[in-house]
């Protein structure tokens, strides 16, 4: 049985006398949007009978995606977490630090850290599936307004899956809150796991507009869907797709165009902001400078790895521009620098990017170079690389351009929701760069091990990821 059935973290699949979802686990839902009676006390049949209480569910979780699930810019998101795991970061905090047995690749299964990551992404996921059965047993809301808040839903449940299988391989997909049948539920095959991701995705494009429904990009739309899938496609090696969602976003210079000046890339007006996660508190900013900036050595948690720094090239812009420097004197300590504002500003400055433009070049780039489109893969990689100050590539093949697209990555998404990982592990040079840093690494560690407590409640979990 899955932690989202545990009664001692998550909702009980059997028992939703309130509302759903999330405004019990949260009261941050408030800073999206203010209702008179507390949602708590609502009971889960009104909720889809106003528009306000319907939203307030909706925009929850993308609350929950901010504060703790996976592309959260804290110290447990993938970006800390994996940037550990692989050769972007070195570790500094404390011994007993649950980061500690991801960066010494010492994780088994029973990690706190493991179970955090999958209870709280299915605790998630149960959420998505209550708004969906809610809006769709509801007579009150309006057909537009029910397709909006069910293409957003989609959407979240298929970002989740895509993480959960990228990390744990076979996952459980559920599609409903039945105690029952979410208590027998097994685990699905990556194939079909992708299948069922590309169908939510489907669905939602076909549901949500171009247009952002709060005027800030904080709440997907058909551009963030694509951006979504055209990240599947790459990782499904379905290269003519990917290309085509790449350049369907990058194709919509209305709404999204990369910025020139590295300093604006992360401001919440970016004009290269595909989805954006909004701070909760007035004046607030985004997580992720707290978690990385330091301002005396030695650093309190992470540091960027000197290897990583090192690599950078001496005019790229984003090492002096992203890259922050402390020393005392004999020894330097680098830093990600791409959010600069650590405190409340009275208005909030940062907002905590999901997907960027950026990204999308650098899929098209991937795409089209598998796909033997020389002089097209160049291009693309070219504008990443002229916006960090840097000549134009010298790869004139498939084998030397995939090498740079890989190395282009690297140095423009670093620190951002787990992508090196991601990405040294589908190139397959996950062992070649790892076993030579890490004394720890095991080719077994390209999965992480599903929870053992889940496996002794829910036998059709089993097997256990090789290693484990």
């Amino acid at each position: 049985m899955m932690k989202i059935i545990n009664q001692n973290r998550y909702i009980q699949l059997y028992k939703i006398p309130v509302l759903i979802v999330c405004c019990i686990f949260y009261t941050s839902c408030e800073d999206f949007l203010e209702i008179d009676e507390p949602l708590g006390q609502i009971p889960h049949k009104e909720v889809y009978e106003d528009e306000a209480t319907a939203t307030a569910a909706v925009t929850t979780m993308y609350a929950k995606l901010r504060d703790e699930v996976l592309v959260t810019g804290t110290s447990f998101g993938m970006g800390a977490l994996m940037g550990l795991y692989t050769d972007e970061l070195e570790f500094y905090g404390n011994p007993w630090d649950p980061s500690l047995t991801f960066y010494y690749h010492q994780i088994v299964a029973s990690d706190v850290g493991v179970e955090s990551i999958w209870g709280k992404s299915y605790n998630l996921v149960y959420m998505s599936n209550a708004v969906l059965e809610g809006l769709e047993t509801s007579d009150k809301l309006s057909t537009e307004f029910k397709q909006q808040l069910r293409g957003e839903s989609l959407f979240i449940r298929a970002l989740v899956h895509f993480y959960l299988t990228n990390l744990f391989g076979d996952i459980p997909y559920p599609k409903t809150t039945n105690y029952q049948i979410n208590s027998e539920i097994e685990k699905m095959p990556v194939d079909l796991v992708y299948s069922a991701i590309q169908e939510d995705l489907t669905e939602a494009k076909s549901l949500l507009s171009n247009s952002y429904i709060m005027g800030e990009r904080t709440r997907a739309n058909s551009g963030a869907v694509s951006a979504l899938l055209a990240r599947v496609y790459l990782h499904l090696e379905q290269w003519q797709k990917a290309e085509t969602e790449s350049s369907e976003v990058i194709g919509n210079a209305s709404l999204y165009t990369l910025e020139t000046d590295l300093n604006n890339v992360f401001l919440k007006e970016s004009h290269s902001a595909i989805l954006q996660l909004k701070p909760q508190d007035p004046g607030a900013n985004a997580s992720e400078a707290a978690t990385y900036i330091f301002d005396s050595p030695p650093p309190p948690f992470v540091a960027l790895s000197n290897g990583m720094v090192e690599n950078m090239d001496s005019n790229d812009l984003r090492k002096t521009q992203w890259v922050g420097e402390v020393t005392d004197g004999s020894q330097s300590w680098y830093y990600a620098y791409k959010y600069k504002q650590q405190f409340n500003t009275g208005t909030s400055m940062e907002y905590s990017i999901v997907f960027r433009l950026a990204e999308q070049y650098l899929i098209r780039a991937e795409a089209r170079a598998r796909q033997h489109n020389i002089s097209g893969a160049q291009d693309d990689l070219n504008r990443i690389r002229q916006r960090a100050g840097l000549a134009n590539t010298t790869a004139t093949d498939t084998e030397s351009l995939l090498e740079a697209i890989l190395n282009e990555r690297r140095f423009e998404l670093f620190t951002e929701h787990g992508h090196r990982w991601f990405d040294i592990r589908r190139f397959g040079v996950a062992d070649e760069v790892l076993e030579p840093i890490k004394s720890g690494w095991k080719i077994t560690d390209l999965l992480l091990p599903i929870p053992e407590s889940d496996l002794l409640m829910n036998p059709n979990l089993e097997p256990q990821n090789p290693g484990y």
